[in-house]
């Protein structure tokens, strides 16, 4: 019986996308049918994973592990930075706080597909395997977009020292972040859809995997839409990175007084810079050669925590945020007044004008400029 219902998972997908039998068991039988019951999974790193080769079963269960613990913590915590940005009306006031809340929308969409791909593929059901692989794409695509267009905000604000009004600045990236992967999964789905899909066993999936997992199939889409558009955003990060910390270097050496600042605070500022431009996932680029699986445990472990890495820099590092939650989170002697966050807020304002009139190009030099995206940063 167990052998017949194999061989019904194998072939139910027509050999497109099947099932083996590894991690499923018989629910209920008839005459008519028989319902099938599993409850396959896979590691992170397959979503970069260059050479797609096998990996041994021991290494791919702790690594299926790593992945979906760190998922499901960065998915709790990508939320509540959500809430958090959503709920004060004063921490998205200024740009960065906007793109960060579409980049934390993205990697929350991208965890959440990828915690439920396993599930949704145990329904042996072909279209919806599509689905689940092109909307796991399109969040992943959606993901490096935002960072992407983080470090392009970021070198605007470096270039760009003198206020230039940009019409619509947000809905314009918006249309980027958001319209930019919709446009690449479309054409994939137009193309060909069986692109993706879910593999059949070890020795014919292309994701080389014993267990099915609704992805990119088609190596050549893989190659151009995955592989390709993640390392020329990586390499524009990169470059906008070192531009930052150059820029930062030479500011401290211009101002005297800069250079007595606290080493912790400079470490903090290129560990949150790190996190925005998502340079961590840099390492599935190298995962391959002797050290491939080494270097696939270090990217499941800091990628599926991106998001409580984001969480963690920009609210609970952030005095801003803290601000906000003891003003109407705290109870008792914790709690902020409202009132006095107000009044402190005024007196800065009748400050920053009074030093206005004293000099007025004081705030647009580049070393300003180069200390709101290091103050931002960190």
């Amino acid at each position: 019986m167990f052998a017949a219902f194999a061989m019904l998972c194998v072939c139910v997908l027509g050999g497109r996308g099947g099932w083996n039998e590894k991690g499923c068991e018989t629910q209920t039988t008839s005459h008519y049918q028989t319902r099938c019951l599993c409850d396959h999974l896979t590691h992170f790193a397959v979503l970069l994973d260059v050479s797609r080769t096998p990996i041994s079963d021991i290494d791919s269960q702790i690594l299926t592990i790593i992945s979906y613990t760190g998922c499901g913590i960065s998915a709790i915590f990508l939320g509540v930075t959500l809430l958090t940005y959503l709920a004060f009306e004063k921490l998205r006031r200024d740009n960065p706080s906007k793109i960060l809340i579409n980049l934390s929308a993205a990697l929350l969409g991208l965890c959440m597909l990828f915690l439920l791909d396993g599930w949704l593929s145990s329904f042996s059901n072909y279209s919806l395997c599509i689905a689940t692989a092109a909307t796991l794409h399109y969040f992943l695509l959606a993901s490096f977009t935002w960072m992407g267009l983080e470090a392009l905000h970021m070198y605007l604000a470096l270039v760009k020292v003198f206020n230039i009004y940009v019409p619509s600045y947000i809905l314009k990236f918006c249309a980027v972040g958001w319209g930019l992967p919709l446009v690449i999964v479309s054409l994939v789905l137009a193309i060909d859809k069986d692109s993706y899909g879910s593999s059949v066993s070890q020795e014919t999936t292309v994701l080389q995997s014993s267990d099915p997992f609704c992805w990119v199939n088609s190596d050549e889409v893989y190659y151009v839409t995955v592989v390709c558009f993640i390392l020329l955003i990586l390499l524009a990060n990169l470059s906008v990175f070192i531009v930052v910390l150059i820029q930062i270097k030479r500011m401290r050496l211009n101002k005297p007084s800069a250079n007595s600042s606290n080493p912790m605070n400079d470490l903090r500022a290129v560990a949150s810079l790190t996190v925005l431009l998502g340079l961590t996932w840099s390492m599935g680029f190298f995962s391959f050669g002797p050290g491939r699986v080494v270097m696939m445990y270090l990217f499941s472990i800091l990628n599926t925590l991106h998001g409580f890495f984001v969480f963690l820099f920009h609210c609970l590092m952030k005095d801003n945020v803290r601000k906000q939650w003891r003003i109407h989170l705290c109870c008792g002697r914790f709690r902020l007044s409202n009132y006095s966050d107000w009044t402190q807020s005024v007196t800065g304002v009748h400050q920053v004008k009074k030093r206005h009139l004293v000099n007025l190009d004081s705030d647009s030099s580049p070393t300003t400029s180069t200390r709101k995206i290091s103050n931002s940063s960190s």
